[in-house]
């Protein structure tokens, strides 16, 4: 399931299309609540801040490289307070050994 705002780069022929032809779940929030979506709203927000706002991208190779740097450092070295000082790369690997351990064995 897709969660996204109502802005034109989401309501565009082309993304209305591809969702239907691979039957993705496809849900908008309502108008003038961002907060509805507030993890991708939070996360725009850095990307544009962070990255977006602080390079001249002069080719799309350059842009590809700096916007990758950015998610890298972003993913795996930055902790961040709502995972509880976690980076998301060690709270994905935490998570994925905690199912493990969980699971009922049959």
């Amino acid at each position: 399931m897709v969660v996204s705002d109502n802005g034109t780069e989401l309501t565009s022929r082309a993304i209305l299309q591809w969702q239907e032809d691979s039957r993705v779940e496809w849900h908008y929030i309502a108008p003038g609540k961002p907060m509805q979506n507030g993890f991708v709203e939070s996360l725009n927000g850095r990307f544009r801040g962070e990255c977006l706002n602080e390079h001249m991208f002069r080719n799309l190779p350059s842009a590809r490289r700096l916007i990758e740097e950015w998610r890298a450092d972003y993913n795996a070295h930055r902790p961040h307070t709502s995972l509880g000082g976690l980076t998301p790369n060690e709270f994905a690997t935490q998570s994925r050994t905690g199912q493990s351990e969980n699971r009922v064995q049959l």
